[in-house]
């Protein structure tokens, strides 16, 4: 039987089965007519892991500073309506870092027991011990402490604010329905979240939203009691307006970046993974049997849903490609997974 024609995209180096005129994966234009009308793109480079973890870093550190930037735009805006100039963002952001700071230190406690997650030992779990202690070693990282969840779903997450403090927790159901392999390579991901200090990042975004969401609710809330001089004449009434378009949709806008930011660490994690096994398939392959298990994840709720390797509330909820989800798209990390590979 004779092979598929492909077509590699020149942007992301996807191999597209067949001639299409765009891209599956990133929607790029595809160049050089080929038999038949259809196009095809000139050969490219396959695409590795250490391109992967540079591009999804500068993205990470592009997005977090368009986040800073939509902030001080937020913070100057209503500290000049109200005559509190830059007290007001210092003011927001002390606010926003109290929760920020209590769920750094213990919020992989909360989760865990949220989650029902049980420690286990060595002599309870020997395959997931050494496997761990595989990853740590290509990681040179200290071993986190292992959980299990009794559940038949099959997911996994990684919490806690730096490698000495780390927890790695895996379902029941990861255990039983996945091969060494696959479980080597959503741990490494796991692992990778670890490494790559996430749970950090994510707190530190978390302030950010916290204070753009507390500074837009202040400014809703003292709306009735603004007077004086400030919001009179041309300036002030231009100044209001803008105010009030801020006020309205910073809280989305920051939300929309959050995740965006949340997507581009999974696929980081994805490449930092593949770094750590050199097994890109391994990893895709979890990826497609744990998204087709039909089993779902009672103890995950919206709050800890971003933690998962994949949102265990893939069958609620928007769609996995909405601009508001915490994950990528599935078929998009398998693909690119498999174009490393």
């Amino acid at each position: 039987m004779p092979a598929m024609p492909r077509a590699v995209c020149p942007k992301c180096g996807f191999n597209n089965p067949g001639a299409p005129g765009v891209c599956e994966l990133c929607g790029t234009a595809m160049r050089n007519e080929g038999a038949g009308g259809a196009t095809a793109a000139p050969p490219a480079e396959r695409r590795d892991f250490y391109r992967e973890q540079s591009s999804n870093t500068r993205r990470s550190n592009v997005l977090l500073g368009c986040f800073i930037l939509l902030l001080a735009a937020v913070a100057w805006v209503l500290g000049e309506l109200s005559g509190l100039g830059p007290a007001g963002a210092l003011l927001g952001l002390a606010f926003g870092s109290i929760g920020a700071v209590s769920a750094y230190y213990s919020g992989d406690r909360i989760v865990l027991a949220a989650s029902q997650a049980t420690e286990v030992g060595a002599d309870r779990e020997p395959v997931l011990y050494n496997v761990v202690e595989e990853l740590c070693l290509a990681a040179g990282l200290p071993k986190p402490r292992l959980y299990v969840i009794e559940s038949a779903a099959p997911n996994a997450f990684a919490t806690g604010r730096d490698p000495r403090h780390a927890s790695v927790a895996v379902t029941r159901g990861l255990l039983r329905k996945m091969s060494r392999e696959e479980l080597q390579g959503v741990l490494a991901h796991e692992m990778s979240h670890v490494r790559n200090l996430d749970v950090r990042f994510a707190t530190l975004v978390g302030v950010l939203v916290g204070t753009v969401a507390l500074m837009c609710d202040w400014f809703w809330r003292s709306w009735r009691f603004r007077r004086g001089d400030r919001s009179s004449g041309r300036g002030g009434a231009l100044l209001l307006v803008l105010a009030i378009v801020l006020a309205a949709l910073a809280p989305v806008a920051s939300v929309l970046i959050q995740m965006a930011i949340s997507r581009r660490r999974e696929l980081l994690a994805d490449a930092s993974g593949v770094e750590l096994t050199r097994n890109p398939r391994a990893l895709a392959s979890a990826l497609r049997r744990i998204a087709a298990d039909p089993e779902g994840l009672e103890v995950a709720n919206r709050a800890t849903q971003h933690l998962y390797i994949v949102n265990p509330l893939k069958s609620s909820g928007m769609d996995a490609s909405a601009l508001f989800s915490t994950h990528p798209p599935m078929e998009a990390r398998i693909r690119i997974l498999e174009s490393m590979a």
